[in-house]
């Protein structure tokens, strides 16, 4: 047995949970559901980032305990393991004792390397990326480029992290794709950023008396750690990094990262820099995914077209959202949340596909079978079909394309009902054809591969498809052979999967 360990960054909690987080963490489900199909040991980590500025700032406004507001904001995200049906194994938070017990370790390793040093900085500071901004990366305003916003000027003494001695490590590692990082553009942009010049050594810690909520710097009490030198470590903090447990000794490396392309930056180039320092092995993957717009524009609470992910769920139910963000959204690209495409995909997929589908086959297998399953068919040319769907399918995951997964489920879909339209067995039925069982046993088979293509990416959908068929998920995987629907088990037609809509499109 493989083992498995994907990740989302953690969400910062100064807010309430938007669709692009949404999609990122519906995406590790996708992949945690997936190797845990294929019989790999899979771990799935997503959590909050707690510290920082901005949330210290927050909390003030609001004219609240810093704890307990982040303790809140937290609940809320959390929650989405629920409301998106997500099969997360943990949820980080980074102001737990554990996780700063575990950043406070890796400072120190990387302490003991040389490679952390003070000295005093002046620069431009973005409180919303926490992050000081190299002039050449501002806008022709002087803006930071991610929001629209002019940096402070900061002067003071901190930490600083040695991120320039690794940084020729670094490149390799990528170039040779021992860091693979997908897509290929990403890769070429973070090799891009490293250039000849190569990564510069950054700010690691702020004054306590300018932010008084952190994790202490272990060896400087009058220092906290900067953001990302905290947050950047839960990846093994959460899996018992400090005692160097043996679920940590099992799952690290982690197999893939999921991360927006805010901060590719930040995760290939100073999250590989600390583990270098303080000799961890390194990430096997990064996957970075794109940007999601709203009705073709950039969302914000000014123009009042931010997408509100509980609601879609609460209106149209999860499985209605998992698969438009997974089927619409460009995997790897940014893409766009439309009102009116999202109904039209729903109808067109969902109802008319997926939902229409299963109706027709189990009331077919009713009414001419008595509702069950006639003998198995051999493998013939159709079940070749369905075989070469699944290797795509597979494939597509591998190579984290969960739009193209979404696009094969529906041709499994299309190729079934092609069959029906094809074989028309209402009609074999009246004049007493001799194939009908087979006809039947094919669509009923192909409907147990689609409820496997469908677990990772829509799973309650898939778990209703299989009680009609009288199967049980905790039996399936991906290791499917033609046979699997067993002579005389019962099938019944159950309760529409998707309803039309009739709203306007």
């Amino acid at each position: 047995m493989e083992k498995f360990y994907v990740t989302t960054a953690i969400a910062y909690v100064n807010g309430s949970p938007h669709i692009g987080f949404s999609l990122e963490v519906i995406q590790a489900d996708v992949l945690a559901r997936y190797h845990r199909l294929k019989g790999d040991d899979t771990f799935y980590l997503t959590g909050t980032d707690e510290h920082g500025v901005k949330i210290f700032e927050t909390a003030k406004e609001e004219g609240e305990d810093t704890q307990a507001f982040v303790d809140k904001n937290a609940k809320k995200f959390e929650d989405l393991k629920e409301v998106l049906n997500l099969s997360n194994d943990d949820f980080i938070r980074t102001s737990s004792l554990s996780h700063k017990r575990g950043a406070q370790k890796i400072w120190m390793k990387m302490f003991e390397s040389g490679d952390i040093y003070k000295d005093s900085y002046k620069g431009n500071y973005c409180v919303g990326c926490e992050a000081f901004i190299p002039e050449k990366d501002l806008d022709e305003e002087g803006n930071c480029p991610n929001h629209n916003k002019k940096p402070e000027i900061l002067e003071e003494e901190n930490y600083f992290f040695k991120l320039s001695k690794y940084s020729d490590r670094i490149k390799e590692a990528i170039k040779t794709d021992k860091l693979k990082i997908v897509p290929e553009s990403r890769k070429n942009e973070i090799l891009n950023i490293i250039g000849d010049d190569g990564l510069h050594d950054v700010s690691f810690s702020r004054p306590k008396n300018v932010l008084p909520w952190g994790v202490d710097v272990p060896n400087d009490d009058s220092q906290v750690m900067y953001v990302w030198s905290d947050a950047l470590s839960n990846y093994i903090t959460a899996i018992g990094y400090e005692e160097e447990t043996e679920q940590f000794k099992k799952y690290w490396p982690c197999d893939v990262h999921i991360i927006g392309k805010d901060i590719l930056r930040f995760h290939a180039g100073i999250w590989i820099g600390m583990l270098m320092s303080a000799d961890i092995e390194l990430p096997k993957s990064i996957y970075v995914h794109g940007f999601i717009t709203s009705e073709g524009q950039k969302m914000s609470k000014t123009l009042g077209n931010v997408v509100d992910p509980l609601e879609y769920v609460e209106k149209y139910g999860v499985d209605a959202v998992r698969y438009y963000l997974l089927r619409e959204i460009p995997t790897t690209d940014d893409g766009d949340f439309s009102h009116d495409r999202f109904l039209s995909v729903y109808n067109s997929e969902l109802a008319n596909g997926i939902g229409n589908l299963v109706n027709r086959v189990t009331m077919m297998t009713e009414r001419y079978l008595d509702g069950k399953v006639p003998a198995v068919t051999e493998m013939g040319e159709y079940s070749t079909g369905v075989d070469v769907i699944l290797d795509q399918y597979n494939k597509s995951v591998d190579e984290f394309d969960l739009k193209r997964s979404c696009e094969l489920a529906m041709d499994l879909v299309n190729y079934a009902n092609k069959y029906i339209d094809d074989e028309k067995p209402w009609i074999v039925a009246k004049e007493g054809g001799n194939n009908l069982s087979e006809i039947l046993y094919n669509l009923l088979e192909s409907l147990r591969y689609l409820v496997v293509l469908l677990l990772p990416l829509i799973p309650d959908t898939a778990k209703k498809i299989a009680a009609q068929l009288g199967l049980d998920t905790a039996d399936l995987s991906l290791d499917l052979k033609w046979g699997g629907m067993k002579e005389g088990s019962l099938v019944e037609k159950g309760e529409l999967l998707f309803p039309r809509l009739e709203e306007q499109v």
